[in-house]
């Protein structure tokens, strides 16, 4: 074949061309050389001398495809309440047949395509002067598919249209059509305009010519059955059924219709079915909550989910049921005498409704935070609102209780597990200063005294609370364990030091620690003149210490000691731990028969609550005989029993005399609130001396939001604080704005 330029017949040529594309359009067999010589044609015909036909032959064929398609038009038609079959095989072979009729002129459809190679099929082109535009014609391929769009799809659309929503009706209704030939009709609608350049415009006729009378009739068939099924069911049989409906919608909507109709037919769906029915949903939610019908709540949340704000009303019933019902299980327990019991009932409540957010709603978000505020709201919930919240305390006496000797004896995995559910309830204490305060001097105390189940439980402890609140809160507790270390390292020092001098006589350990990491004040201490036994010790181990260490000063703190006596006066030798108090007391009757109280007090310098006290814990383990009445009175006579006997050896009777009492108690709330107001100043005066100058109501908040992580400040103490620094002169009120401060530097 010469490619050269000549004269060509165009009425010959072309009805020779014609009878091929009306083969291929058929999807009829076309031989290969046939097929090469039409090429040969569309070539010639383009490049024909002296003139192209170019134009006349693409209007040719357009020609040709619009006469095509009416014919194809007329048989669709014709074929009445097959009009869908029909229209599927037609549409079947013409777009086919398009895509090789496309290919047998690509010659003719490179004289009209992008000279930049790109090819896209339609391109709108301005003028120089941006007022006109000129359309450059489509590509064979693309012309097919948009007189199919003009002369088929626009001209039948309402009969079409109808058609298709009539089967995807059936379909709703169980009532199974031919599958692929919905599917395929609908798909026609957005091939038609694949050639677009841009996607939105490819969509645009399938949106506006089928999509939106479907989500029309999806409205309207979902109104109606929704009707129904409610008049015929209960609220949690129409949710099994709604939930049915709507699992069945997606995959049809999957099967039939273009990806971007899915989530527009799904939330049509979901609103006819689940949100114009939300008020009902939501009355019958409040009796779920309460009755605790996981399925039914895990069904209702499915179909509340996807609807906005839809969830509002199941969270608010969720929080306010697990506040009903924790505190009907809290106040059943006696708190004070029982802690162990109330930390394990709010583990078990968080635990039940733990696993009811994970099950039933699949630890969303929203009802895990709901979880918390619940359960929040138990922990830190008190009758009396001017009080605080006892769980602090009893959350601490509960650590104590496990990590002390003599409780539980628990294995090593045990403690470690029911400390990390002490953690969980932990997490809702908002007063953490108070659990701080009582868990440190619980822990001085089984420190001090030998008490601790274990140094690797204690660590572990303060560990996971410096996990949840960070090094400064911790740095006491840690500080008490470096002191004991220090401690033991200096005992043995002192051992050296005795080594080789007179020997006091008795065995002698002290335990030397900082005052401002332990809780040990002793403004309520007694009084106490140390037994001539111990002042030797005493005087030899400050003697010690103060030549290893000068300026430094020690204050012993008595009312903490404890010793060991041996009892050799009766026909077996006992041994007994004692405090301090109880030793200076038991001592006396080393050199006397009897002794009155008014005598011991003088003799022992013990305050007279301090004597009583210890008398009482001598004379209730029998180790002491009291005369007259059983009232303690300056008159009254103490004498060693010699005839005391027990089962055991050794003995310690120093529980009584340690355990914490009320007073002790309201002290270290009292201590805690004035922690409370220093806290708060300087939180005062750290924001003003960044901010310089600041509105009451911005300084409250920001104070409120440091203090946050510690406890919850009320308005009223805040306001306190900021009284007194205004009388300390940190901060004054601006003359002209009294709702405003300024730092003074």
């Amino acid at each position: 074949m010469s490619l050269k330029p000549r004269q060509v017949d165009f009425e010959s040529t072309w009805a020779t061309l014609k009878q091929t594309c009306e083969s291929v359009t058929r999807l009829r067999k076309v031989k290969r050389d046939e097929w090469n010589d039409r090429f040969s044609d569309v070539y010639a015909l383009c490049v024909a001398f002296p003139d192209p036909l170019t134009d006349r032959l693409y209007e040719s064929v357009k020609k040709f495809l619009e006469s095509h398609v009416v014919e194809l038009r007329d048989i669709v038609e014709a074929a009445n309440e097959n009009l869908l079959y029909a229209y599927h095989h037609q549409w079947t072979e013409f777009s086919q047949g398009a895509s090789y009729l496309n290919y047998l002129f690509r010659y003719l459809n490179s004289q009209y395509g992008d000279k930049s190679g790109n090819s896209s099929w339609m391109e709108m082109t301005p003028y120089s002067f941006g007022i006109e535009f000129q359309e450059r014609p489509l590509e064979i391929g693309p012309l097919a598919l948009n007189m199919w769009r003009h002369e088929m799809i626009e001209s039948m659309k309402e009969t079409l249209v109808s058609s298709i929503i009539k089967q995807i009706r059936r379909d709703r209704n169980g009532e199974m059509g031919k599958q692929d030939v919905l599917q395929g009709v609908i798909d026609s609608f957005v091939r038609v305009e694949e050639y677009q350049l841009k996607q939105a415009l490819s969509l645009k006729f399938y949106q506006e010519a089928f999509e939106a009378p479907l989500l029309s009739e999806t409205g309207d068939y979902y109104r109606r059955e929704a009707s129904n099924l409610l008049a015929e069911n209960t609220c949690s049989e129409y949710m099994q059924k709604v939930c049915v409906r709507l699992q069945e919608e997606q995959l049809r909507v999957r099967k039939f219709l273009h990806h971007s109709s899915f989530a527009k037919v799904t939330r049509e769906t979901e609103a006819r079915l689940v949100e114009d029915q939300l008020d009902i949903l939501q009355g019958e939610c409040r009796i779920m909550v309460k009755d605790e019908k996981k399925e039914d709540l895990s069904r209702m949340y499915q179909l509340l989910k996807p609807i906005p704000h839809g969830l509002k009303v199941m969270l608010t019933e969720i929080e306010s049921h697990i506040r009903e019902v924790g505190l009907e299980a809290v106040r059943t327990i006696a708190t004070d005498k029982n802690p162990g019991d109330y930390v394990e009932t709010l583990l078990t409540l968080h635990t039940k409704f733990a696993k009811m957010v994970e099950s039933t709603f699949s630890n969303d978000k929203l009802f895990v935070e709901a979880l918390d505020k619940g359960c929040s709201a138990v922990v830190n919930y008190t009758e009396n609102p001017k009080q605080t919240a006892k769980s602090a305390e009893l959350l601490a006496r509960y650590c104590d209780q496990l990590l002390k000797k003599g409780g539980k004896n628990a294995g090593e995995q045990e403690i470690e597990d029911s400390l990390g559910k002490v953690i969980v309830v932990f997490r809702y204490v908002e007063d953490k200063d108070i659990f701080q305060k009582f868990y440190s001097k619980m822990l001085a105390k089984r420190l001090i005294h030998g008490m601790s189940v274990s140094s690797e439980a204690e660590e572990g402890m303060i560990a996971k609370l410096k996990q949840m609140c960070g090094f400064e809160y911790t740095s006491k507790l840690h500080r008490m364990f470096t002191d004991m270390t220090v401690s033991d390292s200096l005992n043995y020092e002192f051992s050296d030091f005795m080594r080789g001098k007179t020997m006091l006589g008795l065995n002698f350990v002290v335990q030397i620690l900082q005052s401002g990491a332990w809780p040990l004040g002793q403004a309520n201490a007694s009084p106490f003149t140390i037994p001539q036994e111990l002042s030797r010790s005493i005087s030899t181990f400050e003697s010690f210490y103060n030549t290893k260490f000068n300026g430094r000063k020690l204050v012993w703190l008595h009312h903490l000691c404890n010793g060991e006596l041996r009892l050799n006066y009766l026909k077996k030798p006992y041994t007994v731990t004692v405090t301090s108090y109880q030793m200076g007391v038991l001592l006396m009757f080393n050199h006397i028969e009897s002794c009155s109280f008014s005598e011991m007090s003088a003799h022992t310098q013990l305050s007279e609550k301090e004597m009583k006290r210890t008398l009482q814990s001598l004379v209730d383990v029998k180790l002491v005989n009291q005369t007259g009445t059983d009232q303690i009175t300056p008159e009254t006579t103490f004498t060693v029993n010699n005839h005391f006997s027990n089962k055991r050896t050794k003995l310690k009777i120093t529980a009584a005399v340690q355990r914490e009492t009320t007073q002790e108690v309201a002290q270290t709330h009292s201590a805690i609130d004035e922690d409370r107001k220093l806290y708060l100043q300087a939180a005062v005066v750290r924001i003003m001396k960044s901010r310089k100058a600041l509105k009451h109501n911005l300084l409250i908040q920001e104070v409120i939001a440091q203090a946050r992580a510690r406890f919850s400040p009320s308005i009223a103490l805040i306001k306190k604080c900021i009284e007194a620094l205004i009388d300390k002169q940190y901060l004054e009120r601006r003359e002209d704005s009294k709702d405003e401060y300024h730092y003074l530097a």
